[in-house]
């Protein structure tokens, strides 16, 4: 709209000082042409905008003037959760709403504050994806988000690992993690009515949102649990998750290089290992207990290592490693 145009421009030459028309643009993603028919308004409503001409010239407001107009919407409010991401926030559709709350709040606060907030921006930045990997795409997440927030039951089509599913699900909350996004739902089925079965409750589960091929908001609403907390439930289900998947533990004599390899690696699993690692033999390797998944799995992630590694048990996973480097080296021979 417009007139939240006008307010982000008048708030960013509050806040900036002297601008130019094209940092001006830049700025609020609109053409030149568009700045300066925005000047123009902004002069007509009576705020007072100095034009400076020549080569450091710009739009500033005449000293001493300054406006109180900076109550934030629920959205622009909400937003500011994500100031730290806005990568993210730009995902769920509230980019505009983070960069007009940052320009509210900075005219808000007195000048020191609002110096060391810009100083704090300019230093530090959050950066959610994981390294090496580009994020899902994700074109169902703003739907979904206003969906968690309204409590509105989505119609969905996902694919699984096994193929495709159509769901009815009570969007509980959204998760960031590694630049990946998950949505943690309960599925409406069975004939107990939303969320339950005839053997009881259906239980929470967590959804890849890139992998939602289709969805629909319904009007129908649900009731969300009382009980329900979501850092709880993540916290948990990631303990699970590991839980699972680390089935079995490997005995391994590693070198120094492995040992720096192992967090990157093995994540969680590498740390503890490093941590409990014995002392260094003549050679500087040390040996230490590292959990890893099944044995097909297993054989690969410790593969990776190269020759900085020796896996010393069980004796099936080591059986298992040189089949694997035996049949390598027919392969290269």
């Amino acid at each position: 709209m417009r007139a939240d145009r006008l307010l982000s421009l008048l708030l960013l030459l509050q806040n900036r000082g002297r601008m130019t028309a094209p940092e001006l643009a830049a700025e609020l993603e609109v053409s030149v042409r568009t700045v300066y028919r925005d000047i123009d308004a902004l002069g007509a409503s009576g705020v007072p905008v100095q034009v400076d001409r020549g080569p450091a010239g710009g739009f500033r407001l005449v000293d001493g003037y300054r406006t109180r107009l900076t109550g934030l919407t629920d959205a622009q409010a909400g937003s500011l959760f994500l100031a730290g991401a806005p990568g993210p926030a730009h995902d769920l559709g509230l980019g505009a709403d983070l960069a007009a709350a940052q320009l509210k709040l900075q005219a808000a606060l007195p000048a020191e504050l609002a110096g060391r907030a810009r100083r704090i921006q300019q230093r530090f930045h959050l950066d959610a994806p994981a390294w090496f990997r580009d994020a899902d795409p994700v074109p169902h997440l703003a739907p979904i988000a206003r969906a968690v927030w309204d409590q509105r039951i989505l119609r969905t089509r996902y694919r699984r690992w096994t193929g495709e599913v159509t769901r009815e699900l009570w969007p509980l909350g959204l998760v960031l993690k590694g630049g990946i996004w998950y949505l943690v739902a309960r599925a409406v089925m069975g004939a107990g009515g939303p969320g339950s079965t005839a053997g009881g409750e259906v239980p929470v589960r967590t959804y890849r949102v890139g992998r939602f091929l289709d969805v629909e908001t319904l009007t129908e609403g649900f009731e969300r649990p009382t009980e329900f907390e979501l850092a709880a439930y993540w916290a948990e289900s990631a303990r699970r998750l590991e839980a699972s998947t680390l089935r079995q533990t490997s005995v391994v004599r590693l070198s120094p290089y492995a040992l720096r390899l192992l967090p990157m690696r093995f994540g969680a699993a590498g740390v503890r290992a490093l941590a409990e690692a014995g002392p260094p033999d003549a050679d500087g390797w040390v040996r230490t207990e590292l959990a890893v998944e099944s044995e097909s799995v297993a054989v690969g992630d410790l593969l990776a290592l190269g020759t900085e590694a020796e896996v010393l048990g069980p004796p099936e996973l080591r059986q298992a490693l040189t089949l694997a480097v035996t049949e390598l080296a027919e392969r290269y021979r």
